[in-house]
């Protein structure tokens, strides 16, 4: 199996940690408060497509998240298919103590199939 392809549901308690391409529609478009996005995939698929107002999760990026980011900044990370997205946020939320970071339920293909049918979807 492919790392990146989905996996059986996560852990009830990691329910918590996910949030649904509607809901993150619907957080974006509130603009209430300020949502980081970040793609946790490589910079050719970043490059290929993402989703619009998304940064890539460079190390430089992350760095700056570890030394200067408020643990309670709004983060929302995607991959492909959410595994990658869902390993971010447990390192951190778990590790690193960021208190309102969720990985995007299934990854960037769930988000053009249920969201913005303008984003490719890629094998």
């Amino acid at each position: 199996m492919d790392k990146d392809q989905p996996k059986e549901a996560p852990e009830p308690e990691l329910e918590k940690l996910l949030i649904s391409p509607g809901e993150l529609r619907e957080r974006l478009e509130a603009a209430q408060a300020k949502l980081e996005l970040l793609d946790v995939r490589s910079e050719p698929e970043h490059r290929l497509l993402h989703i619009e107002g998304s940064r890539l999760a460079t190390r430089k990026l992350v760095d700056e998240l570890f030394s200067s980011w408020p643990k309670d900044t709004p983060i929302v990370l995607y991959d492909h298919f959410g595994p990658r997205g869902l390993d971010a946020v447990r390192v951190l939320s778990m590790a690193h103590g960021f208190s309102a970071v969720r990985a995007l339920r299934g990854g960037i293909d769930a988000w053009s199939k249920e969201v913005d049918p303008l984003v490719p979807r890629y094998p």
